[in-house]
């Protein structure tokens, strides 16, 4: 049994103004940056890392696994989520978006919560290890990353900010498995 998930109506006046406001320049942009975002990149991205890390100081190697694990569980989750949540997609609800250049994405279904922002909020989370100007920098290119997926009518801005809060709490937990964070 899935549980049905409806837009808050702040989503919906707000998908509206993005469908009638948006043109192909601003939607071919945003679908190139959202990739940024994307499992399979992060993926790639927090092995290489890992890898990296394997020749540094304890704690880099500390830091190494708990990216690359926590990596792992904010690309598995949203695909377990969304096998119990139906949501459909701001951008199936929309003709005039879809003149504007506004694409298809996704399943039709998916839109709960949005897995570009479970890998975000988990790994902004993580960079509360960080150092403020390295922190804020990574807070800032995620937040960039997670409004692609508003601004493609990917997502209703709620599924965003879900999304955000739940790989923020998952990466809290994965702490207690991996030990990141702790000092020593």
């Amino acid at each position: 049994m899935t549980i049905r998930v409806h837009p808050l109506p702040a989503d919906t006046a707000l998908a509206r103004i993005i469908a009638r406001n948006t043109r192909p320049l601003p939607e071919d942009v945003s679908s190139i940056i959202t990739w940024g975002a994307d499992g399979h990149v992060l993926t790639a991205l927090a092995v290489g890392w890992w890898l990296w890390s394997r020749s540094k100081s304890p704690a880099q190697r500390r830091a190494g696994d708990h990216v690359l694990l926590t990596t792992f569980a904010a690309v598995l989750l949203p695909h377990l989520l969304k096998t119990q949540f139906d949501q459909v997609r701001p951008d199936r609800r929309t003709v005039r978006g879809h003149l504007h250049g506004i694409p298809l994405s996704g399943k039709a279904f998916d839109a709960f919560p949005s897995g570009h922002a479970v890998h975000v909020g988990a790994l902004a989370s993580a960079a509360t290890e960080l150092r403020p100007a390295k922190r804020n920098l990574v807070w800032a290119i995620g937040a960039v990353l997670v409004s692609t997926r508003i601004v493609l009518l990917a997502h209703w801005a709620s599924d965003v900010i879900a999304g955000l809060a739940i790989g923020a709490v998952l990466e809290r937990l994965m702490r207690r498995l991996t030990g990141f964070g702790r000092s020593g």
